[in-house]
């Protein structure tokens, strides 16, 4: 099995902002044409590739006028795989391959978005979009080959060394977004401070994880702690410790380690928390597992609140109550941020309907783009924003069931 693809991802980004002065294209102009998948250069040799052993992904939108200095990382979503089967099985499909992948849409997918009127602050940014393919959150090692040790990073450090200079007028223009979705959005947890790291400190680099707040929760359904069984196997295949916080191996079990509940204590970095209270993958696959046989009358629910009865919502409280509850720590955190709907929803950031549309599930009269924005640009203080129980938020119904 492969190692992670992450460094390369932070060594593609790198590149990328060392390339020299950006091509702009026409103002407020919104690319249609889809955008084609990059491979990752010499990826191979560093050993960061795909589980099948092909070099990983990226697509790359340019930026435009006073955004050309600014980038927006994106790592993809896509769970995990536990197994040597499961991972064996990903080989054949875009999720252990690159020869799986092709070009991806941008214009009007949220963030992503370059019509100024639906993504107002990140428009004309530097946009790239980093493929999924190891498994692991982008964290997988399974060949010893630990790819966040002085081994994977001394090209950066050099790199690091060569394209910026201290005195640098432009340095402080210079401006970093690190975010994913799902897997991505714990991948962008799991490996904030690591990635700020390689960025002089006159660059503004923070972090945003969209619905990759992934619970602990003690018991599923059926009585069994499912997800943190899952989680184990995943932590123990793909060697993950490697790419784990230190503070918090010290005093706890690597597989806690992997929850963002232990992450988010030790994290220096500004970052933005962004998921539902209510997140429909984590009822469907934490609570609801299918190894837990849910009675008939769950299954109706776990594809759609609107299905659940006032006893099964009470349950779904006590999840958001537990999600509230290991977010505490944030309060303490002043150039931390978050926004904590109540929506059956998985993943906000990519979807025009649920980023920045008339239509948003709104907190305080804002929907998640402003909001994100206020956050990022230091336009409010105190940006933590946390919805009340379903469902008493209306502008959560206009987001189909996931």
């Amino acid at each position: 099995m492969a190692p992670s693809n992450l460094p390369a991802a932070l060594l593609l980004l790198l590149l990328l902002a060392s390339s020299g002065p950006l091509r702009p294209t026409l103002s407020g102009a919104a690319p249609l044409e889809p955008v084609e998948v990059s491979l990752v250069a010499g990826a191979q040799e560093k050993g960061a590739v795909c589980l099948d052993g092909t070099p990983p992904g990226y697509h790359l939108q340019r930026g435009s006028g006073d955004g050309s200095g600014s980038w927006l990382v994106h790592l993809e979503g896509g769970g995990w795989c536990s197994t040597l089967k499961d991972c064996s099985g990903r080989r054949m499909s875009v999720l252990g391959s690159s020869k799986f992948m092709k070009p991806l849409q941008f214009a009007g997918h949220g963030i992503f978005d370059s019509d100024e009127i639906y993504n107002p602050d990140f428009y004309n940014w530097n946009k790239v979009y980093v493929r999924y393919c190891d498994g692991a959150s982008f964290a997988g090692d399974a060949e010893g080959q630990a790819q966040f040790t002085s081994e994977g990073y001394a090209s950066m450090k050099q790199l690091l060394a060569n394209s910026w200079k201290k005195d640098s007028p432009m340095l402080h223009r210079f401006q970093v977004l690190f975010t994913g979705c799902s897997a991505g959005g714990l991948a962008t947890i799991l490996h904030c401070d690591d990635f700020s790291a390689r960025f002089p400190q006159q660059v503004s680099v923070k972090c945003f994880a969209d619905a990759g707040f992934f619970l602990d929760v003690r018991k599923d359904i059926s009585g069994e702690r499912s997800f943190w069984s899952f989680y184990n196997r995943v932590v123990q295949l793909q060697n993950v410790r490697q790419v784990l916080h230190k503070d918090c191996l010290a005093n706890k079990d690597p597989t806690e380690c992997f929850f963002p509940t232990e992450l988010i204590k030790s994290i220096r970095t500004p970052m933005f928390i962004l998921n539902s209270a209510y997140d429909s993958w984590q009822i469907q696959n934490v609570l609801l597992p299918t190894s837990s046989s849910p009675e008939k009358t769950w299954l109706s629910c776990k594809d759609n609140i609107r299905n659940c009865n006032s006893t099964q919502i009470k349950v779904l409280d006590e999840i958001r109550n537990t999600m509230i509850n290991d977010l505490k720590v944030i309060n303490d955190k002043a150039d931390w941020g978050m926004f904590i709907d109540s929506c059956f929803t998985h993943c906000q950031t990519l979807f025009r309907v649920s980023w920045s549309s008339p239509t948003s599930p709104r907190l305080g009269n804002k929907n998640i783009a402003k909001v994100v924005g206020d956050w990022y640009f230091g336009r409010s203080q105190g940006v933590k924003e946390i919805d009340c129980e379903y469902p008493c938020n209306p502008t959560c119904n206009s987001l189909p069931p996931p």
